[in-house]
Order: structure tokens, then sequence, then C-alpha cells
């Protein structure tokens, strides 16, 4: 199945796939830096850390305004200037939150960084789907979205081995490697065969009025999948280090471990999507999560959690390594650039309140983060079956049938 996928491929497409590819991954890795260093910020800024935290929902909450401005952006100017700016400015702020003076300042740093990570995701999904096989969507939507696994990978290594040396502000100076990214998209990747410019009066909110059932249906269902992500991984670090006291080596070993595992989950499940189907993948994986949910948040050794993180993120990104192609799939033809990166982050905005929500809860248990983390990947996994199977989905729907080809597809059945 995955040679088949990979068969017949162009210089171009493969070059497409690599930039899209890298720039979520750099993307992910500007963005979980920051969750490995919320207890020092939160030290040298005399605060505490569910203060901190709202770094990252300012970010996730800032995530739609990008993903509007730069998905409208693509879909006028096109996708491959559209993703060089946004690389570039994504870049600028990671670098410059290393130089805050407060929190506040560093508050509204991240903000901005939202607005730029917003955008990435969208235009980046958009400009691959368009330009690959479509034999080969399953399998490039879980190394698509495996991307964010491999971000959050880098950022465990650069944790484990550099935070001793550079600490938390050097942690973020790091992160302007990504705008390297730019000089290779130049050089090497092409507009989108799909592209045509849309006018300035083209609207984005008529469109999702016009398919409003499909919008609620998507915002609601990528609302449980962020939860889901963002539930087991932004405060599993804090987790480590405040519950269970493990050094920064442990934590970033661990990390490494889980992502390797969210890597893997990806790239298998996107690729079976393509034969057993978009939301048959999705319900297998979210169901398989809850078996490993104790394991992953109750053990008490380091090899029994890195066990229970491993396997909790195969499920987790597999589910997710099946959303770059379903988002675009369902997409209306009026606004492909705009669509799934704006419901994706609208879905974001709802669940940005899911580190603050989780600190909230563990201290009220007294600081214990395995309930917090337990409570709400519990409830969103089953939230995703339940979404999935009610759903729809246009697995293999040609692109570019000007609005009326994508939803002529719509297979109901699970």
């Amino acid at each position: 199945m995955r040679i088949e996928a990979l068969s017949g491929w162009t210089s171009d497409q493969k070059h497409v796939v690599a930039a899209s590819f890298l720039g979520w991954t750099l993307d992910a890795f500007d963005f979980f830096l920051m969750v490995f260093v919320l207890k020092d910020i939160a030290a040298e800024f005399g605060t505490q850390i569910t203060d901190v935290t709202f770094a990252i929902l300012l970010t996730l909450a800032m995530r739609p305004i990008g993903a509007y401005i730069f998905g409208r952006a693509a879909d006028r100017w096109g996708r491959r200037p559209t993703l060089m700016i946004d690389v570039l400015l994504y870049s600028a702020i990671e670098f410059a939150s290393g130089f805050a003076p407060n929190l506040t300042t560093l508050l509204i740093l991240r903000a901005i960084f939202g607005i730029a990570m917003g955008g990435e995701w969208g235009v980046g999904a958009s400009l691959t789907m368009e330009s690959i096989p479509p034999k080969a969507r399953g399998l490039v939507s879980g190394l698509l979205q495996s991307g964010y696994p491999t971000g959050y990978f880098l950022a465990s290594i650069v944790y484990g081995v550099l935070f001793q040396y550079i600490g938390w502000r050097g942690m973020f100076m790091v992160g302007v490697i990504p705008a390297l990214l730019v000089f290779y998209i130049r050089r090497k990747v092409p507009e989108s065969p799909s592209w045509q410019p849309t006018t300035a009066r083209s609207n984005t909110l008529a469109i999702l009025r016009s398919h409003w059932q499909l919008g609620i249906y998507a915002v609601l269902l990528m609302t449980a999948f962020n939860f889901f992500s963002h539930g087991t991984q932004d405060l599993y670090p804090t987790f480590l280090q405040v519950q269970h006291h493990f050094s920064p080596h442990e934590v970033g070993l661990i990390a490494v471990i889980y992502n390797i595992g969210a890597i893997i989950g990806g790239l298998s499940f996107g690729s079976l999507s393509e034969k057993f189907g978009r939301r048959r993948v999705i319900i297998i994986a979210a169901m398989l999560s809850l078996f490993v949910l104790p394991l992953w948040a109750f053990s008490t050794s380091a090899i029994w959690l890195a066990t229970g993180a491993f396997l909790m993120q195969v499920m987790v990104q597999g589910a997710w390594g099946v959303i770059p192609v379903h988002l675009n799939e369902l997409s209306p033809d009026e606004a492909p650039g705009t669509f799934p990166g704006f419901v994706y982050q609208l879905g974001n905005l709802i669940a940005s309140v899911n580190a603050t929500l989780q600190a909230m809860i563990a201290a009220h248990y007294g600081g214990n983060y395995a309930i917090a983390l337990a409570v709400v990947a519990g409830t969103v996994a089953v939230a995703i079956v339940i979404l999935a199977a009610i759903g729809t989905e246009a697995k293999g729907i040609a692109f570019g049938n000007g609005g009326s080809g994508r939803h002529a597809a719509v297979n109901p059945a699970l």
C-alpha cells in the first residue's frame, strides 16, 4: 500500500510535501519549547505555573485569527508566498520571546506567535493535498500531521541536552532556526496546481454560512481533537517534573519516547485510513486510547510512565494523522485554503483553556496532575468517537471542481 502510494511522484510533489512537513514540524517545535519551561518562567517572574499557562491559552486562542488571515491570503495570492511569510513571522516572534522582560510582555509575544502558528497548518495542508496524487493522501496526511510530534520530539531533545546551559530564554532563541526553511521553499517549492486566485470580495463567513452544518460539525470535531492533543501533551512535562520530581534529562527522554510513538501513530493510522476510511480509523484510535489511559496517567515508575505515554501518543496522533486529508476533502471548493485551517483553529480557540483548566483541576486536587490529565483525555476520547460516528467523509474526492464536486462524493455510511 505504501509503495503504491509513493509511486509516480514528481520532484515538485516531493518538495511540496517536504516543505509542508518541515513547516509544521518547526512551527510545533517553537510552540512546544515553552511547555518544558513553564516552571522556570514562573520562578523567574515570581508567579505561579497557572499564571504562565495563560501564555499557552493565548497562543491557542489567537490561532483562528492567523488561520483566517493567512488562509485568505493563500486563496487570493497563493499558497507558496503565504507560507514563506508565515514561517518568517513565527520564527521572529519566537526569537523575541527570549528577551521578554516580564510576564506581560511574554504573554503579548505569545499571542502574536499564535497568529503566525495558526496560519501555517491550513496553508501547508492545502498546498500538500492539492499537489499530491489522490492515492497518496492517507499516507501523506499521516506524514504531514506527524510533523507536530516531530516538532515536540526536537523540542524534547533541545530541552534535555541544552536547557542546563542556555536556560529558558535560550530555548526561545533557538526557535529562530525555522526561518531558514524559507530559502528552501523559495528555491524548490512550486505553487499549488489547483490554486486560482479568489477576488477581494470573496467572503469566508458567507461561505461558512452556506455550509453552516458542515462548519458547525467541523468546529465541534476539531474542538474535541484539540483537547485530545493538548490535553495529553501540554502539561505532561509539568506532570513529570512536579508530581514525579523527574530531572530535565529524564523528562526530556520520556518526551522523546512518547513523541516517537506519536510519529508512528500518525504515519500508521493515516495510511490505514486510505484502506479503511477516515472516520473508522479515527474511531478505532480514540477507543484504544481509553484502554491506555490508566497506564499513561497513573503509573508510578519512569519506565511505565514512558510506556504509557508512548502508547497514548500512538493513539492520539494516530487519530490526528487522518485530520489533514479529512478536513481538506470535506472543505468547500470556494475556500480550500481558508476552511480547513479556520475550522481547525476555531476548535483550538475553544480548547485553548486546556492548560489552564488542567492546572486548576490539579491544584484543586492538591497538585494531582494525573487526575487532571485523565479526566480531560478520557472525556474527549469519547466525544471524538461519537462525533466521528455521526459525521460524513469524502475520501478520494477530486479537488478544484468549482464547489460542486467535493460533497457529491460524501458517503454517510461508517
